[in-house]
C-alpha cells in the first residue's frame, strides 16, 4: 500500500512537471535565461569569482599613493588627502607613458590652504555655508510625495466617474484660455502700437533678467500671438475631423477607470519593478567595481630624467633598494612608486571581455523586469476585459494571478523578447564607446557614419520597443510563444492601422492634457504662494529677488508631474 502510494505521488509530480512544460512558451529560452542567471548572480558566480576574491574596491574609490597605500583606511585612516610635491612634475611628458605623475605622492591630514583668498574669489553671498547647501527636508520630501498620490488618485476617481464631462471640459478649458491669450496678445500688440521704442527686436535687445523688457516689445506679443492662433486652429481642426475617435477614445479611459477602481493594487506594483531594478543595477555595478579593481599594484621605476635606460621598468618596492638601478647618473632619485592595477595572467588579459559580459547580462535582466511588469499588468486588465459579469467574474487576486502566470509560463517568452532589446541596446553603448575611442581620428565621414548608425539603431530600439510591448499583451492573453504573439500582434496592428495610430494619438493628446492640468494647477498654487496671495502661508513665503525662476523649473521638476506620469501610465496596458 505504501509502495503504491509512492507510485502514485511520482506519477502525480511528473504529471505536473509535464504539465508545466506544456503549458510553458519557449522552454529553450527558459532554460538559456535561467542558466545566465544561475551562472550571473548564484554564490558563488562562476565567471565572476576571480573578480570577487582579488577585487578591491578601494582601488577605485580611494586614492593610492607611491607607497600604495589607500587613503583613510586602515592604517591611514587620519590621512584622507593625497598630497603631490610637486605638482608641476605632472605637466612631464613621461605621464604619457607611465600614466602616473613622476613625483612623490603621500597622505596628508589636510591641505594648507589660504583661506581668505579662497574667499576673495569665491565671493559667497552666505556667512554660513548651512544657508546655501542644506538639502531639502526628508519630512518635506515626504509631504510632496503624499500629496502628489493624493492629486493623482483624486483625478483617476474623476475620471472613473466623470471622464466624459471632465475631458471635454479640460478641452474647452483650453480651447477657451487659448482665445483669451489672443484676445489678450492682439490688445497688447495693439496698445504697443505708437509708444517709443517698441518696434525694438528681441535680437537688439538681448538677455535680460527683468522679463518686463520683453513684453514692452510689440514683437514679443506678435511672436505669442502667432504661436497661440497656430495652437487654437490645430487643436479646432483635430477636434472637427477626430471627434467620432474622442468619443472612442472616452470610452476606453472610461473603462479603464473603472478597471483600475476594481483592481487598485495595480497603482502600487511598479514599487515591484522598482526592486528589482535597484537590485540589478546594484548588483551590476558591485560586479564592475570588483572587475576594475581585480588587479595587482604594478610598482615602476619613476625618474625626473626621462633618459634613463630603467624608467618605466617593473620594479619591486622590496628589493629596489638592492638593485644597482640608481646606479647610473642618468638615474639618479630614481623610485621604485605604484602606477597602476594590472596584471599578466590570462584572467587579466579578459577582464574587458568579462565587463562587456557583466553589461550585456545587466542589460538583459533589467529589460526582462520591464516586460515582467508589462505582461503582468496586461494579463491583470485582460481579466477585466474578458469577465462576463463584472466584477463577480474576476480572479480573486487578478494582479498575484497574472504575476505568478508570467513566472511561471512565460518565462522564456518574455527573456526572448528582453534579448532582442537588449542585443540592440548593446550594440548602441558600444557604437558610443567607439565614437569615444574614435575621436583622434575625427573627420567629416566618420561622424556621417556614426551619426548614421546611431539614429538607425535609434530607430531600431523604439520599434522593437513598441512591438515588444503589443506581443506581451497578446502573450498575456493568449498564452503563445513569443514569436507567434510578435506576429499576431503585427498583423493585428497593421489590419487597423489607421484606427490603433488616430486612438493612440487621441488617447494621449487627452492624458497629455490631464497631465498639464495637474501640472497647471501646481504652477497656479505656486504663483498664487511666491507672490504672497495665499493669507493663510503668507509667513512661510521666502523672500526671492526672482520668484519666476521657481515657477518654471517647479511644473517640470516636481514630484507631481513624475507621479501622474506613472498613474497615467496604467491607462496604455488596457487601452
Amino acid at each position: 500500500m505504501h509502495g503504491a502510494w509512492n507510485v502514485a505521488n511520482i506519477y502525480r509530480n511528473l504529471s505536473n512537471f509535464c504539465r508545466m512544460f506544456i503549458a510553458s512558451t519557449d522552454i529553450a529560452m527558459t532554460m538559456a535565461f535561467r542558466y545566465i542567471v544561475h551562472l550571473y548572480s548564484l554564490p558563488p558566480p562562476l565567471s565572476f569569482s576571480l573578480a570577487w576574491l582579488h577585487g578591491d574596491p578601494r582601488k577605485v574609490l580611494h586614492p593610492t599613493d607611491s607607497n600604495g597605500q589607500f587613503c583613510g583606511q586602515t592604517g591611514t585612516s587620519n590621512k584622507p588627502i593625497l598630497f603631490y610635491f610637486n605638482i608641476l612634475k605632472c605637466a612631464n611628458p613621461a605621464i604619457l607613458i607611465n600614466l602616473q605623475c613622476p613625483t612623490t605622492q603621500v597622505l596628508q591630514q589636510q591641505t594648507q590652504l589660504q583661506l581668505s583668498h579662497c574667499g576673495f574669489y569665491l565671493k559667497r553671498g552666505h556667512q554660513s555655508l548651512n544657508l546655501i547647501h542644506w538639502p531639502v527636508p526628508p519630512e518635506n520630501q515626504l509631504k510632496g510625495l503624499l500629496m502628489s498620490l493624493f492629486v493623482s488618485l483624486v483625478f483617476l476617481l474623476l475620471l472613473r466617474f466623470t471622464v466624459g464631462l471632465l475631458l471635454w471640459t479640460i478641452i474647452i478649458s483650453v480651447m477657451v484660455l487659448l482665445a483669451y491669450g489672443i484676445w489678450g496678445c492682439s490688445t497688447e500688440w495693439s496698445r504697443l502700437r505708437h509708444r517709443p521704442g517698441a518696434d525694438v527686436s528681441i535680437t537688439e535687445v538681448g538677455l535680460h533678467a527683468d522679463l518686463h523688457v520683453y513684453l514692452q516689445l510689440r514683437q514679443t506679443w506678435i511672436i505669442l500671438l502667432v504661436s497661440m492662433g497656430i495652437t487654437e486652429a490645430s487643436v479646432v481642426v483635430a477636434l472637427f475631423f477626430l471627434r467620432g475617435r474622442v468619443q472612442v477614445a472616452i470610452s476606453l479611459l472610461r473603462e479603464a477607470s473603472k478597471a483600475i477602481g476594481h483592481m487598485m493594487p495595480t497603482l502600487f506594483y511598479p514599487v515591484v519593478t522598482f526592486l528589482l531594478l535597484i537590485i540589478c543595477i546594484s548588483y551590476w555595478a558591485v560586479t564592475a567595481v570588483y572587475l576594475a579593481s581585480s588587479g595587482e599594484a604594478i610598482y615602476k621605476v619613476m625618474s625626473p630624467n626621462v633618459s634613463c635606460p630603467y624608467a618605466n621598468s617593473t620594479c619591486s618596492p622590496q628589493t629596489f633598494n638592492r638593485t644597482n638601478i640608481s646606479m647610473p647618473a642618468s638615474c639618479h632619485s630614481s623610485q621604485c612608486q605604484f602606477a597602476f592595477y594590472g596584471g599578466e595572467t590570462p584572467y587579466h588579459h579578459y577582464l574587458f571581455l568579462l565587463q562587456l559580459f557583466n553589461l550585456a547580462v545587466f542589460l538583459w535582466l533589467v529589460n526582462f523586469s520591464l516586460a515582467l511588469e508589462q505582461c503582468t499588468l496586461a494579463g491583470t486588465f485582460a481579466s477585466y476585459y474578458w469577465a462576463k459579469r463584472k466584477p463577480k467574474d474576476i480572479p480573486p487576486h487578478p494582479l498575484f494571478f497574472s504575476f505568478s502566470k508570467a513566472v511561471r509560463y512565460h518565462t522564456g517568452s518574455l527573456a526572448f523578447g528582453a534579448l532582442i532589446l537588449s542585443v540592440v541596446q548593446f550594440f548602441r553603448i558600444i557604437l558610443e564607446y567607439l565614437e569615444r575611442r574614435l575621436k583622434v581620428v575625427d573627420n567629416s565621414l566618420s561622424r556621417f557614419i556614426m551619426c548614421c548608425l546611431r539614429c538607425c539603431l535609434w530607430c531600431l530600439e523604439k520599434f522593437l520597443r513598441y512591438m515588444n510591448h503589443n506581443a506581451y499583451i497578446m502573450l498575456a492573453i493568449y498564452g503563445k510563444n513569443f514569436c507567434t504573439s510578435g506576429r499576431d500582434a503585427f498583423c493585428l496592428l497593421m489590419r487597423n492601422l489607421i484606427r490603433v495610430a488616430v486612438l493612440d494619438r487621441v488617447t494621449d493628446f487627452l492624458l497629455f492634457l490631464g497631465k498639464m492640468l495637474i501640472a497647471g494647477g501646481v504652477s497656479v498654487f505656486a504663483f498664487l504662494f511666491f507672490t504672497k496671495r495665499l493669507p493663510l502661508i503668507q509667513e512661510e513665503v521666502p523672500n526671492l529677488n526672482y520668484y519666476w525662476i521657481p515657477l518654471l523649473v517647479r511644473p517640470r521638476s516636481s514630484h507631481k508631474h513624475m507621479y501622474t506620469h506613472v498613474f497615467f501610465s496604467f491607462f496604455l496596458f488596457y487601452l
